[in-house]
């Protein structure tokens, strides 16, 4: 019984850092997507060389990951390791740890790419907002939506992480 409770609070805490870290990339995705454009995301290409200060474990595991991939960048953060790729015409962001551990695939979408029930929610509930940041991450081998919302009155994030409903999120 003792080991099944230590098992259960190491699980607890593993999430609770995954939580943790996914946050932080949906602040990153969320404030780069705000600020890129169609011109400022050709830019990246520029920055298609590897890092070599610590990044070599991180570039070499993004191309065993995405073999025909075309790297675009790496940004290193505090937690976790950024990268900016180019997957089959679309702009992807991979999120790794320091060891090369893959935590996530992120990508923005189009509101005709969420599943219809998510979709059909935010029209029927949402219908006098518009969309001002809407992505979607890959963790796990599970899919979560994260979109913002805004109106004149305000600004909406929602999460959903099971494809049918949507719940509030603060990052």
């Amino acid at each position: 019984m003792l080991h099944t409770t230590n098992t259960l609070g190491q699980t607890l805490l593993n999430g609770s850092k995954k939580i943790a870290i996914v946050a932080a990339m949906f602040m990153t995705v969320g404030l780069s997507s705000s600020f890129a454009t169609p011109a400022s995301v050709n830019n990246i290409v520029s920055v298609s060389a590897p890092a070599r200060d610590g990044n070599d474990l991180i570039a070499a595991s993004f191309h065993k990951d995405f073999k025909h991939a075309e790297l675009m960048g790496i940004e290193a953060k505090k937690a976790y390791t950024k990268v900016t790729f180019k997957l089959n015409n679309m702009v992807l962001f991979a999120f790794y740890t320091g060891n090369g551990e893959l935590l996530a695939v992120v990508r923005n979408i189009l509101s005709t790419q969420l599943p219809i029930q998510l979709l059909m929610d935010i029209k029927e509930k949402y219908n006098n907002y518009w969309i001002t940041d809407l992505f979607e991450i890959n963790s796990d081998n599970q899919t979560t939506y994260y979109v913002t919302l805004q109106n004149a009155d305000g600004r909406v994030s929602l999460r959903s992480d099971n494809s049918s409903n949507w719940e509030d999120y603060r990052p």
